[in-house]
C-alpha cells in the first residue's frame, strides 16, 4: 500500500497483479475517504454459479440489477446459468444474453452454455459453436438423466477442453418434494427430496469422468454422502471440483418456516449433512462457495414451502454471513475464506484477476433487511440476521463499480 492508505490488504495467490494494482488505485480521489486502518482490501471475489434471468426473465432480474448486487457483494467476477429463453443452446440463441452482458453488466459476467438442447437432456446443444464464448457447460437446473448423453457431452467437452458443471439430480427419485426428507417434513407433512436424489447422480458421473477424462465440477452439493464421494474421488487422482453454498453452511432443515424464503433446490437438509459440507471446506474436499443467486417475484416466492418457485438470493449477503457465523468464531480462516471465494474459482474456470477489489469495513454491524437489496430478487432465508461486514466500495478493471 501506499503510505497515506492505511487499509489492511488481504492479498490472493492468483494473480500477482492485484496488489500492485490495488496500490496504484486505491489512493485515487473516489476512494479516498478509505484511508483508514478500519477498512479490509479483498481481492474480488467470483462466483461461479449465478442466475441474472436475461434474456427472457427480467421481471426476476437484469443483468444490471444482478451485476450491481454483485458489486455491493464484493463480487466483480460471476458465472451465469442458463436456465433462459431462449437457453443458450446455440451460437445464435448465446448472442442474445452476450448482448445483454455487454450492455448492462459492470463486473465480468462469463455465461455457461447449455450441456443439451433447450436443457431438456434429449439431444446435445451445439458445443463447439459455443465454445469460444462460454465458461464451461452446464444443464443447471436439471439433471442429465442420461448416462449416454452425459457421456457424449462429457466427451464433447474433453475435447474442447471445457468444464462439465453438472446440477446432479435423479428426476426418479424426486417423487413431488420440495423440502428435505427429513425431520422437519415429516412434522409438518410436506414431501420431502431424499439426500440420494443428489449423490446418487454424482455418483454416476464421476464414474463417467473416469472413462472420459474431462474436466467436471459439480454444483451446490448439500449432502454428507455428495462429501464423501468427491473426498473418495478426489483422493483417487479424478478431475473434480465441487461448490457449496452459504446457507448449507449455516442452516439446517430445523430451521425451516413455513415461507417460499426457506425454499432452495438442493433444500436445506440435516445438521449432520450441514457438519459433513463444514468438514469438507476445512479439509479442501469443497472448493469454492458460489451462492446459486436465484432471484423470484415477490409473487412466486409468497405461495409457501410447497408452491413458491425453487431459489433464493444470496449475492450481497455471503460475505457477511460466512465471516459473521464461520470466521469470526473461529470455524474457518480469513486465508481459508479468500480461497473459497477468490483463489479456487479463478483457478479452476480460467478467470482472471487484474485490479479488481472490494473494499470493506468489518466493524460494521447491522440487520439483513432484503428491501435494502440492489437485486431484484428479495426472497432471502437470511432476514433478521445480525451480521458484521460492509462492503463500501467495489472496484473492477480499476473502475469504481460500486460506492457505499
Amino acid at each position: 500500500m501506499t503510505a497515506k492508505t492505511k487499509a489492511t490488504l488481504i492479498s490472493a495467490s492468483v494473480d500477482t497483479s492485484f496488489a500492485d494494482g490495488v496500490r496504484a488505485s486505491i489512493s485515487t480521489p473516489a476512494l479516498s475517504s478509505f484511508d483508514d486502518a478500519r477498512y479490509v482490501v479483498f481481492p474480488g471475489f467470483c462466483d461461479v454459479h449465478v442466475h441474472f434471468r436475461e434474456p427472457g426473465f427480467s421481471y426476476k432480474e437484469t443483468m444490471e440489477t444482478g451485476s450491481l448486487a454483485s458489486a455491493r457483494g464484493g463480487y466483480t467476477a460471476v458465472c451465469t446459468m442458463p436456465n433462459l429463453n431462449p437457453v443458450p443452446d446455440s451460437a445464435e440463441h448465446l448472442q442474445q444474453q452476450l448482448d445483454r452482458i455487454r450492455e448492462g453488466a459492470c463486473i465480468h459476467v462469463y455465461p455457461y452454455g447449455a450441456i443439451t438442447v433447450g436443457e431438456k437432456g434429449e439431444e446435445l446443444a451445439d458445443l463447439e459453436a459455443m465454445a469460444s464464448n462460454v465458461i464451461g457447460f452446464s444443464d443447471d437446473g436439471r439433471g442429465v438423466q442420461s448416462d449416454d448423453m452425459m457421456r457424449a457431452a462429457m466427451l464433447r467437452a474433453k475435447a474442447l477442453d471445457k468444464l462439465i458443471v453438472a446440477h446432479c439430480e435423479v428426476n426418479d427419485l424426486l417423487r413431488g418434494g420440495y423440502i428435505h426428507d427429513g425431520e422437519y417434513a415429516k412434522a409438518h407433512g410436506h414431501r420431502g427430496i431424499c439426500s440420494e436424489s443428489e449423490w446418487g447422480q454424482i455418483a454416476r458421473d464421476l464414474e463417467l469422468v473416469k472413462e472420459t477424462g474431462v474436466r467436471y465440477h459439480v454444483c451446490h452439493i448439500s449432502t454428507k454422502e455428495s462429501v464423501e464421494l468427491i473426498r473418495k474421488a478426489k483422493a483417487e487422482g479424478v478431475d473434480v471440483t465441487c461448490e457449496t453454498g452459504p446457507h448449507y453452511l449455516v442452516m439446517d432443515d430445523s430451521m425451516l418456516e413455513e415461507n417460499g424464503r426457506f425454499k432452495m433446490n438442493p433444500p436445506l437438509r440435516s445438521k449432520e449433512d450441514r457438519e459433513a459440507l463444514v468438514a469438507g471446506i476445512l479439509d479442501g474436499t469443497i472448493d469454492m462457495i458460489a451462492t446459486d443467486h436465484a432471484p423470484h417475484s415477490a409473487e412466486e416466492k409468497a405461495r409457501g414451502l410447497e408452491k413458491s418457485a425453487f431459489g433464493v438470493v444470496g449475492i450481497e449477503t455471503a460475505f457477511p454471513i460466512l465471516y459473521t457465523y464461520l470466521v469470526k468464531p473461529g470455524i474457518l480462516t480469513m486465508e481459508r475464506l479468500m480461497e473459497l471465494l477468490v483463489t479456487n474459482p479463478r483457478k479452476r474456470f480460467g478467470i482472471s484477476l487484474g485490479c479488481d477489489y472490494s473494499v470493506w469495513d468489518l466493524e460494521a454491524e447491522y440487520t439483513v433487511d432484503p428491501a435494502d437489496f440492489l437485486s431484484m430478487g428479495k426472497a432471502t432465508p437470511f432476514t433478521g440476521w445480525k451480521v458484521n461486514g460492509k462492503c463500501m466500495a467495489t472496484v473492477c478493471d480499476g473502475k469504481v463499480v460500486y460506492q457505499a
